[in-house]
């Protein structure tokens, strides 16, 4: 008789055996910044989540850095909304403030800039719209002005969440000529279209005024053309290529790492967090439990990073 057991009833030994192992060095928080002094908005879907200016976001990364996280993804929400999205590529913007002022208060922090202009434009979409269309190439050429602008401020790495077709090429070609060869590219490559979005664009002030964003982020029903968006990243010159949400996608991850030697990242999204939080404190569920065991998930599916709003949290149980 096979006896799986002999191996599982002393403790020590099934820690020795573990096959997948989580650690917050891993783990990259999100962050939400904006304008003013003194701000520590809540975010009402996503309890423990908050807008911060730049003073406080400087305090919370120190927070983060001594409990042992080494990388934040910040988004930023602007003064003022237009339809081109204009403060994003600004050396004023408020991402351009916050880098700068992360990289002179923690140096040693991992800055990765969000590169989108959802939270910039007036009509909440990802790009440059006309006639009710987002026009992709016009959008690229916006979005490597505004990676560039990020990496003078002092970014580490930048992150194109857009979903454009040679966003990652035009954004590469720009940092080069920029003279930034060496900082890498985080792609959103498979980002599908997902109702999980819902308390981050609460957070970010990016709910689209009209339609939705199935034009250009993935069916949640296509795994093939996920493979493809993937491949196009990598092909046009991503460093790391991520999946978003994680936990509803862990068989594109999956197969992603079969597929693709890169890093992968995973993204456990606003939603996943969400309901995790919520139903915790409802007494439904033991939430850091269940974090852990989504955690580790992702992980064992084949994540190298995780983006989760847990990053403190999971740092203060290790």
């Amino acid at each position: 008789m096979k006896r799986l057991r002999r191996l599982k009833i002393n403790s020590e030994l099934r820690e020795m055996l573990q096959e997948t192992i989580l650690r917050k060095e891993s783990l990259i928080a999100p962050l939400f910044v904006v304008h003013g002094s003194g701000i520590k908005n809540p975010v009402k879907s996503m309890p423990g989540v908050y807008q911060l200016s730049v003073d406080n976001i400087l305090e919370e990364a120190k927070a983060l850095r001594d409990a042992g996280i080494k990388s934040i993804l910040l988004f930023g929400i602007p003064l003022i909304k237009d339809e081109l999205g204009s403060e994003a590529a600004q050396d004023s913007g408020i991402i351009q403030q916050a880098v700068r002022a992360l990289k002179a208060a923690v140096p040693e922090m991992i800055l990765i800039t969000d590169v989108c202009l959802c939270e910039y434009t007036s009509h909440g979409h990802c790009g440059i719209v006309e006639n009710g269309l987002i026009l992709n190439d016009k959008t690229a050429q916006h979005l490597a002005a505004m990676a560039v602008s990020h990496a003078r401020a002092g970014a580490d790495m930048v992150a194109p969440s857009d979903m454009m077709d040679g966003t990652v090429a035009a954004i590469r070609m720009a940092l080069d000529t920029a003279g930034f060869e060496s900082l890498p590219i985080m792609a959103y490559a498979a980002k599908f279209a997902s109702a999980l979005y819902a308390p981050f664009r609460e957070a970010a002030q990016s709910r689209p005024e009209f339609g939705d964003r199935k034009s250009h982020q993935l069916n949640s029903a296509n795994r093939r053309e996920a493979m493809r968006s993937l491949e196009r990243c990598a092909e046009e010159g991503a460093d790391i290529l991520m999946v978003k949400p994680a936990l509803p996608y862990l068989d594109i991850l999956s197969c992603a790492r079969e597929r693709f030697t890169l890093p992968l990242a995973a993204y456990q999204v606003s939603g996943e967090y969400s309901m995790i939080t919520a139903a915790g404190a409802n007494g439904y569920i033991d939430s850091n439990a269940v974090m852990l065991e989504t955690l580790m998930a992702i992980k064992r599916a084949g994540a190298d990073l995780i983006i989760t709003y847990f990053a403190k949290q999971f740092a203060a149980l290790q």
